[in-house]
């Protein structure tokens, strides 16, 4: 749910916002198998390749059969989000209720700040219950159906009300920065459109882990030493500048495990949910922790906010040549009269659902490999290589753990987990104890 595109695409960084979460279903740690077990005595023998088979062999064929089941499921879900999203745009242009809307708005008022946000109230509210049934089976049913989630309807209906709430501020604020900057820019539109947009990528990193994660969740401090101090002495080693560790109460919602440093100009925090308090290992967690806490001291969220900045950008520019086009052959039929009238959107929308559709392999690598960075610092920092391969199987709960190359390539945007163990493996085989260490 919270990763809606609810301005269908011109938000599109925001997904990759939940960098590092790591989930799986309610399930005791695996237990090293004997090939993955590493001594001084065996160091030279050990083979990274056949100790990362032992591990994903630990899987059971049911658990895994399960799982990837699960995660190739999503693929379609792709293109049905897709095919719905551009399905909604073609509509509310065709039938001429997008036109109706802004109609509506203009008898309304004369002026131009309070058309635009008298047309994004109802525009969101119908794209919204319009996609309800998908919305419906995706995070509740499908969720339900493949013990991923036992959230009951009402409070899981709640949530959704919450979420619409929050679409409906967002999205008010999007409609009347953008269309502020369109009127005024109706040649460089574009341009200052990418603004609009990497401003509100910014604007969300700060408010989100203050303002929106807690409508959601109940946070409140780590009490347990043994779980707070070590967390803390990673912060203060890589100086992260938090005195307190959080949990929130994921578990009335879903079976997953996540975890977060999320936060942006002093609003950085530390949080765990309590599944993954009460299903891993202190170094399951040491590990996922140096994994989010590796986001932050790479400075994660400025390199994604850049690859935002280029993708929207393209976007834009796309946008700019197909708007145009579009309005000039089919504009009249539709009602929309440039590109700073309110009832264009869903044409804007449109095409930015195909730009994201078309680079979903180049937005899923962007996020992959700020994922791969912040493992090689995860395990370099808490250096748990089994807790780090026990952690990547509970991934493994959810994700395919073993995907062909051109399948992790498209659908991905986490390391698998076997290129997650094979790291751990390989780290494993080549760190050589502090004792070991000679200077010159």
């Amino acid at each position: 749910m919270y990763d809606r595109k609810i301005s269908l695409g011109l938000l599109l960084c925001l997904l990759m916002g939940g960098m590092g979460a790591a989930s799986a279903e309610v399930s005791p740690s695996p237990s090293p198998p004997p090939a993955a077990i590493l001594s001084a005595a065996t160091a030279k023998s050990f083979d990274p390749a056949a100790a990362t088979q032992a591990w994903l062999d630990t899987v059971p064929a049911d658990k895994r059969e399960k799982s990837d089941a699960y995660f190739e499921g999503g693929y379609w879900l792709i293109l049905w989000n897709f095919l719905l999203s551009a399905s909604i745009s073609v509509f509310l242009l065709a039938s001429r209720t997008s036109s109706k809307l802004r109609d509506l708005a203009e008898k309304i008022t004369r002026f131009k700040t309070l058309q635009v946000i008298l047309y994004s109230i109802p525009f969101t509210v119908i794209t919204l219950l319009i996609s309800f049934p998908l919305e419906l089976y995706q995070n509740y049913f499908r969720e339900h159906a493949y013990g991923l989630s036992a959230q009951p309807f009402g409070s899981w209906l709640g949530d959704e009300g919450k979420g619409l709430l929050v679409a409906l501020v967002a999205n008010l604020l999007m409609f009347v920065a953008l269309y502020a900057v369109f009127r005024r820019a109706p040649r460089l539109w574009w341009g200052f459109g990418t603004l609009v947009a990497v401003v509100l990528f910014m604007i969300g990193a700060i408010l989100a882990p203050v303002f929106i994660f807690p409508l959601f969740n109940k946070y409140i401090p780590v009490t347990d030493p043994a779980i707070r101090e070590p967390i803390l002495a990673l912060a203060r080693a890589n100086e992260i500048p938090v005195d307190q560790v959080y949990q929130f109460d994921a578990s009335r919602q879903t079976t997953k495990v996540s975890a977060n440093v999320s936060g942006f100009l002093g609003t950085t925090r530390i949080s765990l949910n309590d599944n993954l308090l009460k299903q891993c290992s202190l170094p399951e967690i040491r590990q996922v922790m140096s994994h989010e806490m590796g986001h932050f001291v790479l400075n994660h969220t400025i390199k994604l906010l850049l690859y935002f900045a280029l993708f929207a950008l393209v976007g834009f520019l796309c946008a700019s040549v197909a708007f145009d086009w579009a309005v000039q052959k089919w504009g009249t039929v539709w009602g929309v009269r440039g590109i700073a009238d309110p009832a264009g959107f869903p044409l804007l929308s449109l095409i930015f659902s195909i730009f994201i559709f078309v680079l979903t392999p180049l937005i899923n690598t962007a996020s992959r490999e700020t994922e791969r960075e912040a493992d090689a610092f995860s395990i370099n920092t808490a250096r748990q290589p089994d807790g780090m391969a026990q952690a990547a199987l509970k991934l493994g709960s959810y994700r395919k753990l073993n995907p062909g190359p051109i399948e992790e390539f498209i659908f991905y945007d986490h390391p698998s987990g076997r290129a997650r163990i094979r790291m751990a493996m390989d780290w494993k085989a080549a760190q050589l104890p502090a004792g070991d260490v000679q200077t010159r």
